[in-house]
């Protein structure tokens, strides 16, 4: 069973940074995709970025050039470097493997207040 561990999240002020971690139980390489999604209770999980085994990465409009994903093969882990924090990006983030099917971490808060 694969398990996705996040962590990092947190209280950070309007233009601050954070980086989230996402520990798997298993070889990155396994994947065919990386990703972080987020949800604001009540509506629908985003894709926030993702990244492919071949390292391709993509991102929400959003988010583009203030958010960065990145992999650490030898720890098993992806990251997501979030700068320029705004309100907006007030939610609960959830990290996502893909191979056959979604698995899917517990999710970690961020909120953006001032």
């Amino acid at each position: 069973q694969v398990q996705l561990v996040e962590s990092g999240g947190g209280l950070v002020q309007p233009g601050g940074s954070l980086r989230l971690s996402c520990a798997a139980s298993e070889s990155l390489a396994r994947f065919r995709s990386m990703g972080w999604y987020r949800q604001v209770p009540g509506t629908e999980r985003e894709l926030v970025a993702r990244i492919t085994n071949f390292g391709a990465t993509m991102y929400a409009d959003s988010v583009k050039g203030r958010f960065t994903i990145s992999r650490d093969s030898a720890k098993n882990t992806v990251y997501l470097q979030m700068n320029s924090l705004k309100s907006d990006d007030t939610a609960d983030y959830y990290c996502n493997a893909y191979i056959f099917r979604d698995y899917w971490g517990q999710g970690t808060q961020v909120t953006v207040t001032s």
